[in-house]
């Protein structure tokens, strides 16, 4: 048993703790917004300020990590989920009539829900944990850390409250967390900090279905896109859902769309999404809007080993990944487990840092480096679009398309998606290749991968503002 506390209590500093208490540690929460949440979820999606967590009103899908974890170390925070709406959906779903499972098959499903879902019904868990201390609007406000002849060490916390001693800190605090700064004021080197900024900006809009009203089938379309711009359906729980557009930073229309009569308009040229307007849901939200972000590796050792040891960081603390391809809760729900199974044990701190500093190289910095190349396919293809210099679809677009036709390019599509495979891996087979090579070569039309509108149309609708 080990004491630890964790700075944070958003999505990896809760399910840090709750795996960790559920292997019998003693687990302190030290969360510094006061919002305490109610009984009623819906209370609390849009009525809750958070100005440090601007993804909290985006939409999400959490990914197939995010399942498999919890079913492993909480069922029954999976099955309270369920409970409060959350739905599944396979990826096989798009098809009228799905293919046979091979093994794995089982495992790409997305969690349809709202972020808050997975917060409530982890945050529930964790007040019902003996070993557990979760203390809302308790900030952090600083380290206590030793001295040492080799790499400082990390002997506990400070908050309102006095003094945490702690065996094991983990600094889920996110991207604006101050522990680099207290580190560097007790002594210790400067951790590493890799960013790189995305010119990509996201626009959403949350609908409810009427009562009765029915949902769309599961073959219809989750998305649609023009060369320009992306317009994502994001069906959440119970009869919740969310419209989302994504634009180059570079568009010069885009700023139009917080207007939520301009933004329906234009979603009703997408096929996807207006096939979820079609029965004039309610609007639960005006037009959310959300730019300006970095892909950022900040972990707390470099090529001279840690930084400081007693300290370990997880979830967009350690890395934060631009929400094109959804990898942040599933990364955080990964790295929470092995925290949990490896980290807090008696072994020497020093030996922990760099375990941990090698797993996390091997098994999240790849998936880093992935969203930063999805990222700049993603803007040039966007930024190129608005002025119509390429009509033909990127690789990424056509195997999207591809894959709605073709359901092994889909099953590769989907490994690459919930985090199983590199894309280098799950295209390398030839007959994947070959496949992708054919449907290119029969469908040389941009209107066979793009089936949103012209930019012309666009123009005429964003301009009438």
């Amino acid at each position: 048993m080990v004491r630890v506390v964790v700075i944070g209590g958003s999505i990896s500093g809760l399910a840090s703790a709750l795996f960790l208490c559920r292997r019998g540690h003693h687990v302190t929460v030290l969360e510094q917004d006061g919002h305490r949440l109610g009984e009623n979820p819906e209370e609390d999606f849009l009525g809750w300020s958070r100005p440090r967590v601007p993804q909290a009103v985006q939409p999400h899908g959490l990914l197939g990590p995010v399942r498999d974890v919890l079913l492993r170390e909480a069922p029954d925070v999976y099955g309270a989920m369920l409970a409060l709406g959350a739905r599944e959906r396979h990826e096989f779903d798009c098809f009228p009539r799905p293919p046979a499972y091979r093994p794995g098959d089982e495992r790409l499903i997305t969690i349809q829900a709202r972020r808050l879902v997975l917060e409530v019904a982890l945050r529930r868990a964790l007040r019902n944990e003996r070993t557990a201390a979760l203390l809302v609007g308790h900030p952090a406000t600083g380290l206590e850390v030793a001295a040492s002849h080799s790499v400082p060490h990390v002997t506990s916390v400070r908050s309102p409250r006095g003094r945490h001693p702690a065996d094991l800190v983990l600094d889920c605090a996110g991207r604006r967390s101050p522990v680099p700064r207290w580190l560097t004021d007790a002594g210790c080197r400067a951790p590493l900090v890799e960013s790189s900024p995305t010119g990509i900006a996201y626009y959403c809009r949350w609908y409810r279905l009427a009562d009765g009203a029915p949902r769309p089938e599961n073959c219809v379309r989750t998305g649609s896109a023009s060369a320009f711009a992306t317009g994502g359906v994001f069906p959440s729980d119970g009869q919740v859902f969310a419209l989302s557009f994504v634009l180059s930073t570079a568009d010069p229309t885009r700023t139009a769309l917080t207007d939520p009569v301009i933004f329906e308009a234009a979603a009703r040229t997408f096929p996807a999404m207006n096939a979820w307007l079609v029965n004039r849901p309610r609007p639960l939200s005006p037009v959310l809007a959300m730019g300006g972000l970095h892909n950022t590796w900040a972990p707390l050792a470099d090529e001279s080993g840690p930084v400081v040891t007693g300290m370990v960081r997880v979830g967009d603390t350690l890395v934060h990944t631009n929400p094109t391809l959804g990898q942040g809760a599933a990364l955080a729900l990964r790295t929470a487990q092995w925290v949990a199974r490896r980290a807090a044990g008696k072994a020497d701190p020093y030996d922990i840092s760099c375990l941990y500093h090698h797993w996390a190289l091997r098994e999240l910095r790849p998936w880093y480096e992935t969203q930063i190349s999805a990222d700049r396919t993603i803007e040039t293809r966007l930024r190129k679009g608005i002025e119509g210099t390429d009509p033909v679809a990127d690789e990424r677009a056509a195997i999207d398309a591809c894959a709605r036709e073709d359901s092994d390019i889909m099953r590769a599509r989907a490994r690459v998606r919930h985090l199983m495979e590199q894309a280098h891996e799950a295209y390398a087979e030839p007959e994947i290749r070959a496949r992708l090579t054919h449907w290119r070569s029969s469908h040389p039309r941009a209107a066979d991968i793009f089936d949103g509108p012209a930019r012309t149309t666009w123009q005429s609708i964003l301009s009438a503002r």
